[in-house]
């Protein structure tokens, strides 16, 4: 809304008109004066780092808030939708066709990469895909914009201050330019969209040129992801999960994602592939995953599955990588497609987490994302009122609880 225009208004009277704009004009100053004065309290910070003043001056230079920035951290799409609606949007039949093109082309680099890390590189090229549609699109928000903005909001001041900090050393360091700061609304940058503290500690000259350009050098890019993989603990051999299917009557609480088991273990409480053949007898552990309750498609979790979540620290995300490389490898995708069906709202969910503390129930911080901690409390709250406790926030858990969806 503009401070210098009454359009907004002109269904009022005009005397109240003259007092919106007036308060109008004055949260707008104040705002963009608590915005200059974190600025300064950034530059340094900065200076006390080690950044040089010249580095600090031209990066800092013409640096704006960014209102939409703000708004799309508080409607992120891996939290503000079904699986459904995620997954479907994102591994398309044009999706899984290009990746599985771009497989052949890389595979020389690719099986370098592996043998260096030990990340295959049909997962390389899923993040590549999900992350930009495989170098498509790198993103239009100048960096230093978005980071400052984020660092000055309050919500997560030392996560992104931190990251200013990151790219502030970058350029310090010669890796990268100013003009080439061009990225994504939370800061992430380049083909694989690396945060500027991923990209510091972990970017790699792929391609020999002395430099680590993960903008323009595809080589670059996809070493590094492996390198960032592997320092996040990718399980060499192993896979991220896989689709199940579970029993009839399997007893749900058994599911709780915090609950691990080996394969042989799940096998015996009945659990099978997707497609109905028995699993594997493996020591390998791992959890159950139903990100749309009973109804939807269930997975059994590996570690591998906790790395990925080490790069977005979102379910949906992780799933959605997994399945995505399945497919670009020559897999059919999924057996029991996700169902379609209305998201729940942050402030349902968060309603749901204050109600469940309250009754005893431990979800955790009332934030309005689901996460383990409200998982098992949705579902030992099912087991107690006898309802079947697949720890998803269902029509009949919500009424139970005494919640309305649109809360």
């Amino acid at each position: 809304m503009s401070c210098t225009s009454g359009s907004t208004f002109r269904t009022f009277p005009r005397w109240l008109v003259a007092v919106g704009l007036f308060y109008c004009c004055v949260f707008a100053q104040a705002a963009e004066v608590e915005f200059e004065q974190c600025t300064r309290g950034l530059k340094d910070r900065a200076l006390a780092s080690g950044i040089s003043e010249p580095t600090v001056t031209l990066a800092f230079a013409d640096v704006q808030r960014l209102e939409r920035v703000i708004n799309l951290d508080r409607s992120q799409p891996e939290f503000t939708i079904t699986f459904a609606d995620y997954y479907s949007r994102r591994v398309t039949s044009s999706m899984i066709a290009n990746g599985r093109d771009l497989l052949r082309q890389k595979r020389q680099l690719l099986d370098v990469v592996t043998a260096a890390t030990g990340v295959p590189g049909h997962y390389i090229v899923a993040f590549w895909g999900l992350e930009t549609r495989f170098g498509g699109y790198l993103g239009k928000v100048p960096v230093m914009d978005a980071l400052v903005t984020l660092a000055c909001d309050g919500r997560r001041t030392d996560y992104f201050g931190g990251e200013l900090i990151a790219v502030l050393t970058l350029v310090d360091n010669g890796d990268v330019n100013t003009d080439e700061l061009v990225g994504s609304w939370a800061g992430a940058v380049g083909q694989m969209q690396f945060m500027p503290s991923a990209y510091l500690e972990h970017a790699v000259d792929g391609d020999g040129d002395g430099a680590r350009n993960l903008w323009r050098s595809v080589a670059d890019a996809m070493f590094s992801a492996g390198e960032f993989l592997s320092h996040l603990g990718w399980q060499k051999g192993y896979r991220w999960g896989r689709e199940v299917l579970l029993p009839a009557d399997f007893e749900y609480l058994n599911g709780s994602s915090d609950e691990s088991r080996s394969v042989s273990e799940w096998a015996g409480l009945g659990v099978m592939n997707a497609n109905g053949e028995p699993l594997m007898q493996a020591s390998i552990a791992g959890r159950l995953l139903l990100p749309g309750g009973r109804n939807g498609p269930v997975f059994l979790i590996y570690d591998n599955f906790d790395v990925i979540m080490g790069w977005n620290r979102a379910e949906f995300y992780a799933l959605s990588v997994g399945l995505f490389a399945d497919q670009i490898a020559g897999s059919p995708g999924l057996v029991r497609p996700p169902l379609q069906a209305e998201p729940l709202t942050r402030g349902t969910l968060q309603a749901v987490q204050t109600r469940l503390d309250e009754m005893g129930f431990d979800a955790g911080k009332p934030d309005g994302l689901m996460g383990p901690n409200t998982r098992r409390a949705i579902g030992q709250f099912q087991k107690r009122s006898g309802l079947i406790a697949d720890g998803y926030p269902d029509a009949a858990t919500l009424a139970a609880l005494e919640i309305s969806a649109d809360s």
